[in-house]
């Protein structure tokens, strides 16, 4: 329950001041960071913890970020010895990871006492920690294939940097000086974090805020009671698919069972897959943040997303299975690509609860696009990351948007003039995909067209999805086109598979083109906004 002694202006005001503590420092690790895949695209997360480890405010970054760190903070609560100054590393999936690129980085913040008061949190993407592709991103069976795994490590040592840490982290890594700047960017996002905390409570005082911290969280929870309590009580059930794994050419079924009992959701996931030997098996930790995602949709803007949140939502994964995978299982592709077909099959079920608000399937996929090698212009090695954007949904609120990150993901693209300035590539196409959208009442989303020209001899890995069905329509409405990957050699174009390593020479190209969204409604005679050219319609 809401603590009596916190009146709901007081609570705003407090929801708001820890918020703005975690935007603002998301602006100091963007404008700080070394690489284009956060200076950029902004591939980072952050969060504000109370002293339970129970997150109480965060920015709006990365869902699949954000709905797994509570996990992260639990891990250090259990195995670290913690004192003031201290910052703990960690990427380890197994241990409140995600998957080895995103790299977690915990602060403990002292107020009074020998206990943590708060702790300020960041998840960040490196384009690069080791393994046996550029990028981190490979087409592996095994968690070791993928990098350097870390476990809860202390990086910062009484406010100083461990000397010892850095070195480990620069000796397993292709690109040493963009990961370190980026770490001290990180380093750097909660140290303001710390500041701005200690000013909250130097107003506040400690008791009230903490009172408030609480109240926050029952807040969250009482919200989510309230959706949930909107949706028609019985069993609802979904089953999507991914393509294939990247190993075999086997689709991968995701089943949902949901039941509304009242005010609370439970959440079955048995009938998913075993867990598979490609790199698509997602953590517990990533399912969880699909399941407060998805909900979370559900609830009236400006609520609070927190761990109270997630308290009426009730989940079962199955052991050994691609939505609670064990190790030593690849799990790179989890992350980036499972995660976005949990929300798709959660969608699915709830649209038999509540057609009159869920929209068709988006893009369901980041399009990962992983490059690396020697930059000619000074030799050195070089790792980049993208995610390229597709369609999504038609609803029955109107079109899908073209373009544009869905779901679990909520990064920038990279400019072109960043991408032409450090990196021998050239862009030669960007544009929206004609004619890619699922027709309806609404139409999907259009997709995206990105051409990608290589200067110079290059590791390229792709990881993408929907390249053999496309998004689902819903209500009548259509699906939208899959995805293609396609390299042009001298002149030929070839299609290539959605999970695919190779190397490239310098002229050859790669053209990423993405899915568009589902259609939501039956299609009507009339013609449909401008996605679509009569020649172009599917």
């Amino acid at each position: 329950m809401i603590p009596d002694t916190v009146d709901p202006i007081t609570l705003e005001v407090i929801k708001n001041r820890l918020v703005g503590i975690t935007e603002e420092m998301g602006a100091a690790l963007m404008r700080t960071a070394f690489s284009p895949n956060i200076k950029e695209r902004r591939d980072f997360s952050c969060a504000v913890f109370n002293h339970k480890g129970e997150m109480v405010a965060q920015a709006a970054h990365i869902p699949v970020h954000l709905g797994a760190m509570p996990f992260a903070v639990s891990e250090v609560l259990k195995d670290v010895e913690i004192g003031p100054g201290d910052m703990i590393l960690l990427n380890d999936p197994f241990r409140g990871g995600t998957h080895l690129p995103d790299l977690t980085l915990v602060m403990p913040v002292f107020i009074k006492g020998r206990s943590p008061d708060f702790f300020l949190v960041n998840r960040a993407h490196h384009a690069d920690v080791g393994g046996m592709a550029p990028g981190s991103l490979p087409l592996a069976n095994n968690i070791f294939q993928e990098g350097l795994r870390i476990p809860p490590l202390k990086v910062v040592v009484n406010g100083e940097l461990c000397p010892t840490a850095v070195a480990l982290l620069e000796a397993n890594v292709r690109t040493p000086q963009e990961r370190v700047g980026d770490l001290q960017a990180q380093i750097a996002a909660n140290r303001l974090g710390e500041r701005r905390i200690r000013e909250l409570v130097a107003e506040k005082g400690l008791p009230e805020t903490r009172i408030c911290c609480d109240a926050l969280l029952a807040y969250g929870e009482k919200i989510m009671h309230h959706i949930i309590s909107s949706i028609p009580d019985g069993s609802y059930s979904f089953t999507d698919f991914l393509d294939d794994d990247g190993i075999s050419d086997k689709p991968v079924p995701i089943h949902c069972q949901l039941n509304i009992n009242g005010e609370n959701a439970f959440i079955d996931f048995n009938g998913s897959s075993p867990q598979v030997e490609g790199s698509l098996n997602a953590v517990r930790a990533i399912t969880i943040s699909a399941v407060l995602y998805t909900f979370r949709l559900l609830g009236p803007e400006g609520m609070p997303s927190n761990s109270g949140c997630l308290r009426p939502l009730h989940v079962i994964t199955p052991k050994n299975s691609i939505v609670d995978a064990a190790f030593p299982a690849a799990v790179g592709g989890g992350n980036v690509e499972t995660s976005q077909r949990i929300v798709d099959v959660l969608l699915g079920a709830l649209a038999q609860a509540l057609p009159e608000k869920i929209p068709a399937a988006s893009a369901g996929t980041m399009n990962n696009l992983t490059v690396g090698g020697v930059n000619p212009a000074n030799g050195e090695l070089f790792a980049y990351y993208e995610t390229i954007a597709g369609g999504a949904g038609g609803s029955p609120f109107g079109i899908g948007m073209d373009g544009i990150q869905t779901h679990m993901t909520n990064t920038l693209n990279t400019p072109v003039e960043a991408l032409e300035n450090v990196l021998p590539i050239r862009l030669h196409r960007y544009t929206l995909r004609r004619g890619s959208a699922g027709e309806g009442q609404f139409r999907g989303g259009c997709g995206i067209v990105r051409e990608l020209e290589f200067l110079a001899p290059v590791q390229v890995n792709i990881l993408s999805e929907r390249r053999k069905r496309g998004p689902y329509g819903l209500a009548g409405g259509k699906n939208g086109l899959p995805g293609r990957n396609i390299l042009i050699r001298e002149g030929e174009s070839r299609e290539i598979p959605s999970k695919t390593a190779l190397n490239v020479q310098a002229g050859d190209r790669i053209r990423i083109e993405t899915p568009g969204g589902g259609g939501w409604g039956k299609p009507s005679d009339m013609d449909i906004d401008g996605c679509f050219t009569n020649e172009e319609r599917p």
